[in-house]
Parts: C-alpha cells; sequence; structure tokens
C-alpha cells in the first residue's frame, strides 16, 4: 500500500487556546494513538489533502521536526460544520508484526455482459473492510465483473486472498447487476432477477481501526 509522508511539529500546549491558535494559523491539531502514549503533534491543513480528498486508501508516515518518525493510519476525522475545514485528526500507530484493519476501496474490471444487455450494476459496497499486517494491505480490491449477468450476484466469498482477511459475513453481496426497463436478458440470463433492495446489514462504513 502507498504511504503519505506528514511533516508534522510536537505540541507542548494542548489546551483551547492553544488549539484555536493552531487552526488559526492553518494548522490541524492531531492526537497519534497506540504507542506508550497518546502523541500531540500539528501539521498544516494543505499536508492532509492527498490523505483526505481521495477515495484511495493510504498508510502515512508522521514525521516530526524532532526527527521521530511513525508509521500509523488515520483513525478519524473531524470538520468545522460550516466552513467544512479540518478541525482535527486522530491518528493510530501500526506496527510491522501486527494486523490492523482499514477500509479498502473496489475497483471494477472486465464488461459485464448483463450491464452490456441494459442491466444495471449496483455495489452495496464502495470500500470493503481488510484485515491484514501493513505490509500485506492492498492498494484496492479489484473485482472482474466479466461473469455477471442479469440477476448475477458477486458475493464476498469470491473475492478471497491468502494475504489478508475481508472482515464481512459469507452472503455479503459485492456487486450485482440488476434487471432495468430497458434490459435485453439473453436465454443464458436467470429468468427473473429477486425482488427487493440489498439488505440494509450490507452497507459499508469509512472506520479504520487498529486490531
Amino acid at each position: 500500500m502507498k504511504s503519505i509522508t506528514i511533516n508534522g511539529s510536537q505540541r507542548e500546549s494542548v489546551g483551547k487556546k492553544a488549539t484555536k491558535a493552531l487552526r488559526n494559523a492553518g494548522q490541524v491539531p492531531c492526537v497519534l494513538y497506540g504507542g506508550d502514549k497518546p502523541l500531540h503533534f500539528s501539521a498544516p491543513e494543505l499536508a492532509f489533502s492527498k490523505l483526505v480528498y481521495t477515495a484511495n486508501a493510504h498508510t502515512v508516515v508522521i514525521v516530526l521536526d524532532n526527527g521521530e518518525k511513525y508509521n500509523a493510519i488515520m483513525q478519524d476525522i473531524q470538520f468545522h460544520p460550516v466552513t467544512d475545514r479540518i478541525t482535527h485528526i486522530d491518528f493510530y500507530q501500526i506496527f510491522d508484526n501486527k494486523a490492523i484493519t482499514m477500509e479498502i476501496p473496489v475497483h471494477t474490471v472486465g464488461s459485464s455482459k448483463g450491464v452490456m444487455n441494459g442491466g444495471n450494476l449496483r455495489m452495496p459496497y464502495r470500500k470493503l473492510r481488510v484485515k491484514a499486517i501493513p505490509s500485506k494491505l492492498p492498494d484496492f480490491i479489484e473485482v472482474d465483473i466479466t461473469p455477471l449477468k442479469i440477476g448475477s450476484k458477486l458475493y464476498i466469498t469470491e473475492l478471497k486472498h491468502e494475504d489478508y482477511s475481508l472482515l464481512h459475513p459469507d452472503n455479503t453481496v459485492v456487486c450485482q447487476v440488476r434487471r432495468s426497463r430497458l434490459a435485453v436478458v439473453d436465454a443464458d440470463d436467470e429468468d427473473e432477477e429477486e425482488d427487493g433492495d440489498v439488505p440494509a446489514t450490507e452497507q459499508g462504513d469509512d472506520a479504520a481501526a487498529q486490531e
């Protein structure tokens, strides 16, 4: 997995006044958890653009002005309710030999026969929850939709990989081709698509957590 370097400064003062002064100066207050004790630091807001405003998943190398370096993942982020500027970020320190959980983007490849015949491709998940040691985390999970006909579904069990675990129930639908009014059903396609929407349990989330 690709990594982004964030250059920051350790914070000595963590009170409200000091935090407000940092934000007024264009800095984002941050906390790194997972080590011996929480580490407070700050970095310019622009330094987080490639980490926050992207659909891709990244690990982070936090480099402080005292020379210390920490490998981490972003765990939580807060935005100002009016300006939408970043107001705070929590990170979690990661270690080479300890598995972590992250949300990894799903990329589709191939051309679905069902879609070419007018069916609608539905993807309840844009990201999947993956557990692995940091060196085994993929940049994305590739899903081949070529075999999908109208009415077909691709389940999470078809994406199993030896390098990581997918933390979803076996009946989780990753993608499916639903019939549309303009669809042309071939003899090979299923006669009828199941009615109903994707269960609520198949809705993804974006949290990343240390296991």
